[in-house]
């Protein structure tokens, strides 16, 4: 059977610049696709409204284009697709796979059980909500005959089996605060536009299995995944906005992507320091071998490289 078209995508949220950790991630997302002589689309996953930051959007868009990674098709926004995760939330619903709860974060913290990924929801909601309470938000099952294990072939980090009821709980699919959940989202989004393989950083590798749980679900094709060693700091925190990385700057682009290419284990030839962006781009992409990246969950940054 022929395997379909390769399309991939880099998903940012919208909540500030683009610093070093992501560049490394959509380069490695950029190069996987460009390789396999595929798509690389580009999704702003702006769904957390009170996150993102005014242009913010626009901003990383530019940048991408100054480092030479240039997507293929239009940008989609998650902010706009709301009626789609509607419908796959009414799907769930109908099927009775997914019911409201009224419980609040701290009466999960105070009773709940910790799993791999923060506190296992109790299941106080699971078979209605108390009386005299309101229901706040929407949760999956995960305790059905059909939900575990979740396991899958991560083209990187190898087999990855996970009992989703244990060591999740039933997770939120549409938020208190009537915002719908990543989980969900990035599932719907990735059907929609047919992506085959996602590369991003290995800190959404234990949502890979929620995301396959929504999948069979919803009766959606489930992509083939690899999650990249994600960056770190001198204090082995992940580079993010949390943890104040900088912005990368649009000078120095061959310097920042050699240096990311170095970070991603594939070696450049050290006169390529003074290429072109598109000559190292170009290199890069014929020369691309992930499976360098085998053994590794956290790469960490060079002196600086995180205000290049």
């Amino acid at each position: 059977m022929k395997r379909p078209e390769y399309r991939g995508r880099f998903a940012p949220s919208p909540t500030g610049p683009l610093h070093f950790g992501s560049l490394v991630a959509a380069l490695g997302s950029y190069l996987d696709a460009k390789y396999h002589h595929g798509n690389w689309l580009v999704r702003m996953e702006d769904l957390d409204t009170p996150r993102c930051v005014a242009g913010a959007a626009d901003d990383i868009l530019r940048t991408l284009e100054v480092y030479g990674l240039h997507w293929d098709g239009e940008v989609i926004y998650q902010s706009q697709r709301t009626s789609a995760y509607e419908h796959a939330l009414q799907q769930l619903q109908d099927a009775g796979v997914a019911y409201p709860c009224c419980c609040t974060r701290k009466e999960i913290a105070d009773s709940a059980l910790h799993g791999i990924d923060g506190p296992v929801y109790p299941g106080t909601c699971r078979n209605g909500v108390p009386a005299g309470r309101t229901a706040r938000a929407w949760r999956v099952n995960t305790h059905l005959p059909t939900t575990s294990p979740v396991s899958f072939i991560d083209r990187l980090q190898g087999r990855i089996s996970q009992r989703v009821e244990s060591d999740i709980g039933d997770f939120v699919v549409k938020r208190a605060d009537d915002l719908f959940a990543y989980q969900l989202a990035v599932v719907v989004d990735d059907a929609y536009q047919g992506i085959t393989d996602v590369v991003r950083g290995a800190d959404l590798l234990l949502s890979t299995p929620r995301q396959i749980l929504l999948q069979q679900l919803l009766t959606l094709p489930t992509p083939h995944y690899l999650h990249l060693p994600i960056i770190v700091n001198a204090q082995g925190e992940k580079l993010s906005k949390q943890t104040l990385a900088e912005p990368i700057r649009k000078a120095q682009v061959v310097a920042t992507l050699f240096q990311a290419l170095c970070h991603l284990q594939q070696l450049p030839h050290p006169q390529l320091a003074q290429a072109s962006v598109n000559e190292l781009l170009d290199s890069a992409i014929a020369n691309w071998q992930p499976e360098r990246l085998a053994g590794l969950q956290t790469v960490q940054a060079m002196h600086g490289s995180n205000s290049l």
